[in-house]
């Protein structure tokens, strides 16, 4: 489970709902059909219409990556991990670290040493490798694009509401109290689509975009990986050149740094 999604959700709907009863607003004035209707349902028309269908079937699995840990190597161990390939690669060539790729478990990092192993040149490798990259942050930043696009709409369609309730509040003035409670009740819908579009949809998107960003950087660290252990680096060096992409915590664990070097987040 991703913690930081729950906890998130968890401190958005509790600060909405408490804000609201400090502020002396009922928690069933949320309860309104026509501003859910208009706020959810046109959210999801309008994306429908937006997006292809074969990209709107992976919004359930969009869901699930949200609100659980994406499951990535450690950087550490995947640079120890290549060091050892060097090592072994140096002393008995490459043919040797073909019991090491039957147990990969990624299928990326286990297609690009099968194909090192295979005896396919670094810049076919690197071209394949980067080209699956490519493709999948493509598929990433669909994924992401469709919260976007419900951020979007959200809040203009809240608008909408609200002037479909004006209209409605405003065709008979003769009952002040009822045309107050007519009023307050046609901002519903703008709060509702403030809160999902803003606090919802577009932090959803920027989580996707995250994740995929974590997961890209951890395939390009992979092909150089796989690169400098094709062309028989020794393993300090590989571990040198791949500790670019790690915090200087990371570092100190790699290169065996006793201190100093300053400090990273």
């Amino acid at each position: 489970m991703d913690i930081s999604s729950v906890v998130g959700l968890i401190l958005a709907f509790a600060s909405l709902l408490t804000g609201m009863v400090l502020k002396g607003v009922g928690l069933d004035a949320l309860l309104n059909p026509a501003a859910i209707l208009i706020i959810i349902f046109g959210t999801i028309a309008a994306v429908t219409i937006a997006v292809p269908m074969k990209e709107l079937k992976n919004v359930p699995t969009l869901f699930k990556i949200l609100l659980t840990e994406t499951k990535l190597a450690s950087d550490v161990e995947l640079i120890k991990m290549f060091s050892e390939w060097a090592d072994l690669a140096r002393r008995e060539g490459l043919l040797a670290l073909e019991g090491k790729s039957n147990e990969v478990e990624d299928p990326f990092l286990k297609n690009g040493l099968t194909l090192a192993i295979d005896g396919q040149s670094a810049d076919y490798i690197r071209d394949v490798l980067t080209e699956e990259v490519e493709a999948m942050e493509d598929r990433h930043s669909a994924g992401a694009a469709i919260f976007t696009q419900a951020g979007t709409y959200a809040p203009t369609l809240g608008v909408l509401g609200a002037v479909i309730g004006l209209i409605a509040a405003l065709k008979d003035m003769n009952d002040i109290d009822k045309l107050g409670h007519a009023i307050s009740a046609a901002f519903v819908a703008t709060l509702l689509g403030i809160f999902t579009g803003y606090v919802l949809w577009h932090p959803f998107a920027n989580k996707l975009k995250r994740k995929s960003a974590l997961e890209v950087k951890q395939r390009y660290m992979m092909i150089e990986g796989i690169l400098s252990v094709l062309e028989g680096e020794a393993p300090r060096v590989i571990e040198q050149k791949l500790s670019s992409y790690l915090t200087m915590a990371e570092r100190k664990q790699i290169m065996g740094e006793g201190g100093g070097g300053g400090q990273e987040a």
